[in-house]
């Protein structure tokens, strides 16, 4: 671990001109913006001929009222923001940024969009990281490992924190520092001072502080308070704190109503005080210091930091808490004590022990007082300052941009906004419509499972890059109940067209609409956030399941591996699709073999639509099944489809016209050129890249999207920004202007796939574009 002297600090002081804080701040009610607002605070009164501002991330669009320290604000879900974010930077020369992460606060999944600020970053950077999980997740292990990639100090709350970046994600020591997090210096007084302005004057205060959530474990303490009111009758507990709003999005205020009828049901309603709000700083000291004991009884050890146990220990609070990680730090050598989790028999002797004995509960207190004197925010200032300094003096990210403005790559380029503006104007309660008359939805043709199972599956990916937005969870029901009712259970199989009059236009669709509805099923069965619609979307997709091991078109059986393969992510133990994706995997390989020649590596004698699918399934399936057969067999595929599909010049992207499509033999038709072949490409390249490292994927998964932005052979924009819709194709003398709900979709699932790739690939891009720094 990283140590800098006081002194040593200190003369280079005048060296640093500004630094950067990055994170949520207030008045953003979460306890992030506390800790970024207090911390920016601190730096600037211990360093004042440092200009000292902050970089404030958005969870709404309008933002908050900040103060004048904020001068730059970020809309987590923009990813556009970042990278203009670390061009301004840049520009202003800032000395050293330093990061708050907590995996929510920014867009992406898990967060993967703050990669995009930092790899562009030329200054030293500095992160914290206030939560570091022990069993992190593949994509939370990712992140973490290239923040630690992209950052010269990680900084860190705890022992632990330490050795769980060194032991389970590998970080290099010498970039970990350790800092408590910070508390305000406040002196140590009697709880009595504080009693009288909370109307608490002659009681026992318990307290509870925090976001209430149940992980909190305050049911513990309530079925502990009887046993203390027989010896302390005097006894008041307080639970102060609003309920999580992510708890209460999902579940209101159950918890909370719990709790009030547990302390009913024990008959100790009369001295418990619930305060239903987010308390700021003068009112939480206040708090704080009417309490005689704080108690934490957290239900399990996987917290890794508590602000709120830093908080109470460095006001000098006797603490008595279950035993996860950071109260076993912090508590240890007698300055608080500990009991079992779920014990609340426990925990009520342990608090009638303290207040039987004020002789033992005072030298606890002093203790923890004296322990938190080195966690005041104006130490904790320093330290930041100090190791600040050392990452400006002694680099340690290998990886730095060569220059502040340097060339615009295809990975720099700016990325349109993800904007639902035309999906929810072709979307009614029944489902989404098939066709558009220019942007206004064409109610004559109806609705199809083809265009609700794409619309499915950008509704469910979408809610990784726009969380706040909650129209994609009524969306997504509104297709999965269309898939549903589409739904023949007498023959298997799923019906596609239905009239506007909600009449079913067939008994039975095509193979191709039934494979493309599991594929639908199978990403809301893996990616979907609502436990009722993955539960749903996993039931239908067993029920369709079993049709498809005889279906005879291979687009239907590689629509249903690519949903074989997003189920089996989230259910890897699942033996009867295992075996089904088995089977499906063989047929395609079989098809491929049956039809490829050295000029036609190919499955079929004809290329018509979606055809980057095919070779996407393979590259999925030889992956997971480990046999190089497939996937070498999809990667001469593709390549074979990238080379072909091209203009005259070789510039852009051309997909196979749908006007003749492309026989063995004949010639490609050239129009008309529609969307979904270059979404097909965007996710297969990409695909093909995650296997081959091998870059030039990514540069063709850019020129298919650029041609949606205007580089194709008509040098138009098939792309509408200003309503969010996609025209329907490129005809011999210019675009179709209908805005269909195919073409919008295909466009939505092109530009999200390259939203998810953009966070998850900054290091390796980084490592080959950047020069070392000694």
């Amino acid at each position: 671990m990283d140590k800098l002297s006081k002194t040593g600090a200190q003369a280079k002081r005048k060296t640093l001109k500004s630094i950067v804080l990055v994170g949520n701040h207030l008045p953003r009610l979460c306890g992030i913006a506390t800790f970024t607002t207090h911390l920016l605070e601190s730096i600037a009164l211990n360093a004042p001929n440092v200009d000292c501002w902050a970089v404030a991330m958005n969870d709404q669009p309008d933002g908050y009222n900040y103060p004048s320290q904020v001068r730059l604000e970020i809309n987590q879900d923009q990813l556009g923001d970042y990278s203009l974010a670390a061009g301004l930077l840049n520009l202003n020369d800032v000395d050293v940024v330093c990061v708050q992460h907590e995996y929510g606060i920014f867009g992406g999944q898990r967060g993967s969009f703050i990669l995009e600020l930092l790899s562009d970053l030329k200054m030293p950077i500095v992160t914290t990281l206030h939560t570091i999980l022990k069993e992190p997740t593949d994509r939370e292990r990712h992140i973490i490992v290239q923040l630690a990639e992209l950052s010269d100090r990680i900084v860190v709350m705890s022992e632990r924190s330490v050795n769980f970046l060194r032991d389970i994600y590998k970080v290099d020591e010498e970039k970990i520092v350790l800092i408590q997090h910070g508390i305000p210096d406040v002196p140590l007084v009697e709880s009595s001072n504080y009693k009288s302005k909370l109307g608490l004057s002659e009681k026992n205060v318990l307290l509870t502080f925090g976001l209430l959530s149940p992980g909190k474990g305050i049911e513990t303490m309530i079925d502990a308070l009887p046993e203390i009111v027989k010896s302390h009758p005097d006894v008041m507990y307080m639970v102060v704190g609003a309920t999580h709003p992510n708890i209460k999005a999902e579940q209101g205020e159950d918890y909370r109503i719990g709790l009030h009828l547990r302390a009913k049901k024990l008959g100790v309603e009369d001295h418990v005080v619930f305060h239903d709000h987010f308390v700021l700083d003068e009112d939480l000291l206040e708090f704080i210091g009417a309490a005689d004991i704080y108690i934490t009884p957290y239900l399990n050890e996987a917290q890794i930091i508590s602000g709120t146990l830093a908080y109470a220990l460095g006001m000098g609070k006797a603490v008595i808490s279950t035993p996860y990680w950071h109260a076993q730090e912090l508590l240890a050598d007698d300055r608080g004590r500990l009991f079992p989790f779920h014990d609340h028999v426990k925990l009520a002797s342990e608090v009638i022990d303290l207040l039987n004995h004020p002789d033992k509960l005072h030298a606890i207190q002093h203790k923890a007082y004296e322990y938190g004197r080195q966690m005041i925010w104006t130490n904790v200032a320093n330290r930041y300052i100090e190791t600040f300094e050392q990452a400006r003096h002694h680099r340690l990210r290998k990886c730095v941009p060569e220059s502040k403005l340097g060339p615009l790559g295809l990975r720099q380029q700016a990325l349109p906004e993800i904007k639902f503006n035309h999906l929810l104007r072709m979307t009614d309660g029944v489902g989404m419509l098939q066709h558009a008359k220019f942007t206004i939805p064409d109610r004559q043709h109806g609705y199809c499972v083809d265009d609700n199972a794409r619309a499915l599956i950008v509704a469910i990916t979408a809610q990784d890059f726009q969380p706040q937005d909650t129209s994609l969870n009524g969306l997504t029901s509104v297709y999965l109940s269309f898939l549903d009712h589409a739904f023949n259970h007498d023959t298997g199989l799923f019906r596609n067209f239905m009239s506007y009059d909600r009449c079913w236009m067939e008994e039975k669709g095509s193979e191709d609409s039934h494979g493309r509805a599991l594929w639908g099923l199978g990403v809301a069965s893996a990616l979907g956030r609502n436990e009722g619609q993955v539960n749903h979307a996993v039931d239908l997709f067993q029920r369709a399941l079993p049709a498809v091991e005889h279906f005879t078109s291979p687009r239907a059986v590689a629509f249903t591996i690519i949903g074989l393969h997003a189920l089996l992510s989230g259910n890897p133990e699942n033996s009867q699709i295992e075996t089904m994706f088995r089977i499906l995997s063989d047929k395609l390989m079989q098809w491929f073999r049956n039809s490829i020649s050295e000029d036609w590596p190919w499955c079929e004698d004809i290329l018509t639509y979606d055809n980057a699918r095919l070779p996407q399934a393979l590259l999925l399936s030889g992956q997971r099944l480990a046999n190089d057969e497939m996937l070498q067999t999809a990667l001469s595929a593709l390549s074979w489809l990238k080379k072909i599909q091209h203009d005259e010049s070789g510039c852009y992207f051309a997909a196979i016209g749908n006007n003749g499509w492309f026989t063995r033999g004949s010639n490609k038709a050239q129009f008309d050129q529609q969307p979904i072949e270059a979404a097909a490409m965007v996710d297969a390249c990409i695909e093909a890249f995650n296997i081959t490292q091998d870059e030039e994927w990514i540069t063709y998964t850019y020129r298919c999207l650029n041609w949606y932005l205007g580089d194709n052979e008509l040098h138009i924009s098939l792309y509408d920004h200003a309503t969010g819709g996609c025209r329907d194709g490129l005809e011999t003398k210019g675009v179709n202007e209908n805005q269909g709900a195919e073409s919008t979709l295909c466009w939505l699932m092109a530009l999200l796939a390259i939203y998810k790739h953009r966070g998850q690939s900054k290091i390796k891009q980084g490592n080959k574009k950047e020069t070392r720094v000694t």
